[in-house]
């Protein structure tokens, strides 16, 4: 298959017309949109929701004879990356795959656009081979040169930071400055690729931490940490002081913990990142949360709640007053379900104030409030002037203390409502620790209209997830008799989950809704197990038995439930 037929170039438009997979009228709007934008034809019309990504694949793929390969799923070997320097990679975004098994002068290369001759007769002046393009996305093209350049790319910037420090002979804190005022310096370059490296590979947190022989570098990649490079000890204080600056933090402090902001474009999506700057023994580590502007913002169907859980939990929002809770441990996902809660709820009629240490991400239409200790803008300070600001939905970050919790429980009482988060371990344990922190359990009874307790699992590969018999012991926590075989799966690992056997993460809820009898019990003071019995009576599915039918549907595995399992206090 060769695609220059007399070495003329093909344009994507007249191929996508003459298929019959757009109109002319539709290619000329995408022109000009791709003049305004900057970007390839092709990511116009996906953007402008003209063609879908998988249609403008197949039509290329189909028109042209030339195969669409996958690149997450491909496990590319050394040797043949090394076939086209990666300034070239970089620059024509192309990505050798492997040598022809079959004639060993033709080399397969990954193309976002596998009809640009000019760019193939470039490759394959360069290596001396033949060129067989093959056809994949421009996402799929940055995250492989996420995956196989990256480190290579940083450590060469390491090194020529190094390089260029000892030839100038510059003090550390005349490299700060230098780095400060030269954007394309080795240092911030580095930064540069670490954030967008963490990005790409699907990063929630982004670890550099100065150890006694070196500085590591460590992604947590769907809840589990994975150390992705180490450079030189020297190049610490650089690393640290270029984060502070991009930051907004102070450079001269080195001796007291500080926090930032950074925000960059990744690949055309907006990112948003906390920073933490914690002075240690062999320097300060440095702990970046990287969040998408519009990833917190899901629509409700991407939560992971089953048929009825979604019943429950429109039921709960459809309450005009009251509290709804959200718990769970640190990341949990409690951030993106209250943001999911908001969207839903933020319509022209309603006035939304929210009241946040530290305001997560932006929403259009929604009022919100920065906690600030230095000011006296605590979370109960920002309540009592929110109360006056005429609100009909209220967010609290988090009640953290017990006059926040009072704040909270009046305003549900008196019309508002009002939706937060708690750090307890089942929905059941929420109501006692807000009896806990001072309120009355009648008080309790009459605010609370729902509670959400939730947790993240891990998603099995679809691609390497292997499948044997449950053993009796699982059939056990599963709920399974004795006498019934039942199916589960197994992590492997393969190239597309990066031998881990897990891709992404899901959501597991416990939905406690309040109703008028569990309302009662609640109000008699009764322990947590007591409100669990009521609530399980009136068919409350707890994190135990929602985490089971994940395992028993092949999304996750038994090991991911265990650990839901210990969490929550169940017995095994």
């Amino acid at each position: 298959m060769r695609i220059a037929a007399g070495r003329k170039k093909i344009r994507l438009g007249d191929l996508l017309v003459a298929a019959g997979a757009i109109t002319d009228e539709q290619l000329q709007e995408a022109i000009v949109y791709q003049k305004e934008h900057g970007v390839k034809l092709g990511r116009a019309l996906v953007d402008m929701d003209l063609i879908s990504q998988e249609l403008l694949n197949l039509t290329i793929s189909q028109q042209l004879g030339i195969d669409y390969i996958e690149l997450a799923s491909c496990k590319l070997e050394e040797d043949v990356l090394r076939l086209i320097p990666e300034k070239e990679v970089m620059r024509c975004r192309a990505i050798p795959i492997e040598i022809d098994p079959d004639n060993p002068n033709v080399l397969k290369v990954a193309m976002s656009d596998p009809m640009d001759i000019i760019t193939i007769d470039d490759l394959s002046i360069m290596t001396n081979m033949q060129i067989e393009p093959l056809l994949t996305t421009d996402e799929e093209i940055e995250q492989a040169i996420g995956r196989y350049y990256g480190n290579q790319q940083g450590m060469e910037m390491a090194q020529a930071y190094l390089r260029e420090r000892e030839q100038e002979g510059l003090t550390d804190a005349e490299a700060e400055q230098l780095d400060d005022e030269v954007d394309n310096s080795p240092i911030v370059l580095l930064v540069k690729q670490i954030l967008e490296g963490g990005v790409r590979q699907r990063a929630s947190d982004i670890h550099i931490e100065a150890l006694e022989t070196g500085v590591r570098v460590r992604y947590r990649i769907d809840g589990a940490l994975k150390k992705v490079m180490s450079y030189d000890l020297s190049l610490m204080a650089a690393i640290v002081a270029r984060i502070k600056i991009i930051g907004g933090m102070d450079i001269s402090e080195k001796r007291k913990p500080q926090d930032g902001r950074i925000s960059i474009f990744v690949d055309r999506k907006e990112f948003d990142i906390r920073v933490s700057v914690l002075p240690t023994v062999y320097g300060e580590k440095v702990v970046m949360r990287l969040t998408s502007k519009d990833g917190l913002t899901k629509p409700k169907s991407a939560l992971g709640l089953g048929p009825e859980e979604m019943r429950v939990f429109d039921g709960i929002l459809s309450n005009p007053h009251g509290i709804i809770l959200v718990t769970g441990p640190t990341g949990s996902g409690k951030s993106t379900t209250l943001y999911t809660s908001l969207s839903e709820l933020n319509t022209e009629d309603v006035n939304i104030i929210t009241v946040e240490d530290p305001v997560e991400a932006n929403i259009v239409g929604i009022n919100q409030v920065q906690v600030n200790v230095k000011a006296e803008m605590t979370f109960a300070a920002a309540l009592r002037s929110i109360l006056r600001q005429d609100p009909d939905i209220i967010m609290i970050g988090e009640i953290r203390d017990g006059e926040t919790a009072q704040i909270a429980v009046q305003a549900a009482i008196t019309g508002h409502l009002v939706v937060s988060t708690l750090h307890t371990n089942s929905a059941a344990s929420t109501v006692t620790r807000l009896i806990d922190m001072g309120i009355e359990p009648y008080v309790v009874g009459d605010a609370l209209v729902g509670v959400i307790a939730q947790r993240l699992v891990r998603r099995l590969c679809p691609k390497c997830k292997t499948g044997r018999y449950a053993e009796e012991n699982e059939k056990k926590m599963l709920g399974v008799p004795d006498d019934e075989e039942i199916g589960i799966y197994e992590p492997v690992g393969c190239p597309l989950c990066n031998d881990t056997g897990f891709q992404g993460r899901i959501g597991v809820y416990e939905i406690m809704p309040v109703s008028r009898s569990l309302q009662a019990v609640i109000a008699r003071g009764a322990t947590a197990d007591k409100i669990e019995e009521q609530a399980l009576a009136e068919g409350m599915l707890t994190l135990k038995l929602a985490a089971g039918n994940l395992v028993k549907q092949g999304i996750t595995s038994m090991s991911e439930m265990k650990k839901i399992v210990y969490e929550a206090g169940d017995e095994y």
